[in-house]
């Protein structure tokens, strides 16, 4: 038998009829139109940080006049960037403060906003439900609008130390967590509880052994949102805990590097930018399998 040869110069797979080519061709078209913007949005979202690295190799007058080149030929120079920002902030005390308060709230938060969740979602009443409502009212509040009496309470509590820092967190971020945590505590089965009641579990042995494992993916999603929150924030440990005090953060101490007159050390304030960023950019590279389970999970529950 003789094969007839396709036309030179014809589109399309010759074992598909002309309607799959037309789907098979706009498959591929929709899909190089996703990666072209999936490229503009890694360039959208790296760009910020790749002109904080890069900025961070310069002299300060460079970062000035073309602050877009490269660091040619002041690599070594620049790199007194980074010993001057140390010197001046006492960085490694910040970190430290830093991290204390990170864990300290966000252990807090999970743990008190997990169980507040689970208990006014099962516990149908009035007073539960506007609780509930409260909650998710106070996340479309700004903090604009109790900045201030938010600033004076903690200032006539002496909450400038890392306990009140704490306590300041939880009634911030209480708000989302109750609310993602409560939207998962719905679609656990009933059944489930029922059973352990059955075995003789009384409602702490329910709720720790039954319900908290299953509420993992959403912890640890809870966790890591608040962390990135709480590390990165300024405004409110600056308006708390000032400039005075030896509980500073990093956001803090980096402001630091700003003069009394306005006068800016670029150099410096970019370096300890690049130092700041890399302790909870490495603790999102390890934990970022567990936002997509918790997501995932709370995507195909209910």
């Amino acid at each position: 038998m003789s094969t007839i040869a396709q036309p030179v110069g014809s589109i399309g797979d010759p074992t598909l009829t002309p309607d799959e080519n037309v789907q098979e061709s706009g498959s591929k078209a929709r899909h190089s139109f996703y990666y072209v913007v999936l490229t503009l949005l890694l360039i959208v979202f790296l760009g910020p940080i790749v002109f904080i690295v890069l900025n961070s190799f310069k002299q300060r007058f460079s970062i000035s006049s073309d602050p877009f080149a490269l660091p040619l030929g002041e690599m070594w120079a620049g790199l007194q960037n980074y010993t001057t920002g140390l010197a001046r902030t006492g960085f490694f005390e910040a970190i430290l403060w830093s991290f204390v308060i990170t864990v300290s709230s966000v252990a807090t938060i999970v743990f008190l906003t997990a169980m507040t969740a689970y208990f006014i979602t099962r516990v149908k009443t009035w007073w539960t439900s506007l609780l509930y409502y409260m909650f998710v009212f106070s996340m479309v509040i700004p903090f604009q609008m109790v900045m201030f009496p938010t600033v004076k309470i903690a200032d006539m509590l002496h909450f400038n130390n890392p306990a009140g820092m704490v306590v300041l967190y939880l009634g911030f971020g209480a708000g989302l967590s109750v609310f993602i945590f409560a939207g998962f505590v719905k679609s656990i089965p009933l059944e489930i509880e029922e059973a352990a009641y059955i075995d003789g579990c009384g409602p702490l042995q329910n709720y720790f052994r039954v319900v908290l494992p299953i509420l993992k993916p959403t912890t640890v999603t809870v966790a890591i949102l608040n962390a990135m929150w709480i590390w990165n924030d300024y405004l409110l440990p600056y308006l708390v805990i000032g400039l005075s005090t030896r509980y500073k953060t990093i956001p803090v101490v980096v402001q630091m590097l700003v003069g009394s007159n306005g006068n800016r050390d670029m150099g410096a304030m970019m370096a300890m930018l690049v130092l700041a960023i890399i302790p909870i950019v490495i603790f999102y590279l390890f934990s970022q399998k567990h936002i997509i389970e918790g997501v995932v999970a709370g995507s195909v529950k209910g």
